[in-house]
């Protein structure tokens, strides 16, 4: 797994994964980055899905904990460019309920 950010505006972070989010690759680092993020002011967080390739339980769980940490915060979490299987994992655990899911990450900037 790989993890970048950036700032995307006043108060927001875009974060970008890609690779595999699976059990033992790192997927710990989400969360203690959105701990960075936060804490830097941080209030709405950005993550850019599109180069994922695989996501597990262990992938989703760390999404659940950032969406409660940002929710924690005041803040507002925003998913981009989740598609196939990817999109699949969120519908079948119905977290397409809780998280706000746009196209692409130019789209969830502007939002």
């Amino acid at each position: 797994m790989e993890i970048q950010h950036q700032a995307a505006g006043p108060g927001a972070a875009l974060v970008t994964l890609s690779g595999k989010l699976l059990l033992g690759s790192g997927t710990e680092r989400i969360t203690a980055l959105v701990d960075q993020l936060l804490s830097e002011g941080t209030k709405t967080v950005i993550f850019d899905l599109g180069g994922v390739i695989a996501l597990d339980s262990t992938g989703v769980g760390q999404f659940i904990a950032a969406f409660n940490q940002i929710a924690a915060a005041g803040g507002q979490m925003r998913m981009a460019a989740a598609t196939g299987h990817i999109m699949h994992t969120f519908k079948v655990s119905r977290l397409d309920l809780v998280f706000q899911f746009y196209a692409s990450a130019e789209e969830a900037v502007k939002a």
